[in-house]
């Protein structure tokens, strides 16, 4: 119960726009265990199935073979890159959701300044919070998914090439 509250004051210090960060990493890291998922348990069966059907032909040497082959892995590689520039997205979107909650922040802070003037910092500490929470959570956001996001899109590749090469041309 104390976890869930500590959570809770924190969302509450960094106002709205935290609320926004924190939803934007939720559907992020729900993209990538998606991706996750496919690369380790669908994408070997999918891949066993398309190269099983290669060595079932009888021709794969001609013209016509090869741009069947070429085809296949284009469509396996396009299953294998489907939302990572989404997940890219969203990781890029995440510190300019922080600095947006930097703006509201200090809008707060002179709404404070021009109400009471600058003669109490207590007042102006909560707009101050409130700035700098998003901005930090924004940025923690973005580094938590951009390693993981290239990573995805290096195995993408990676696995698209080491189904080109088990798919030999006879």
């Amino acid at each position: 119960m104390g976890l869930i509250n500590l959570i809770k004051d924190f969302l509450d210090a960094g106002g709205g726009v935290l609320y926004v960060v924190a939803l934007v990493l939720f559907l992020m890291w729900t993209m990538i265990f998606e991706r996750i998922w496919y690369y380790t348990f669908v994408f070997p069966k999918e891949a066993r199935l398309m190269i099983a059907e290669w060595e079932n032909r009888a021709d794969t040497s001609s013209w016509q073979a090869r741009k069947i082959r070429e085809a296949w892995i284009s469509q396996m590689s396009e299953k294998l890159n489907t939302g990572v520039g989404f997940i890219k997205t969203l990781v890029a979107i995440c510190p300019m959701i922080g600095l947006l909650g930097t703006v509201t922040g200090m809008i707060t802070v002179f709404e404070l300044m021009s109400l009471f003037g600058t003669g109490d910092p207590r007042d102006m500490a909560g707009g101050i919070t409130q700035a700098t929470i998003p901005t930090m959570s924004g940025m923690v956001a973005a580094l938590s998914g951009l390693f993981i996001s290239t990573r995805l899109e290096y195995t993408a590749r990676i696995k698209a090439e080491q189904l080109a090469d088990r798919m030999p041309q006879h």
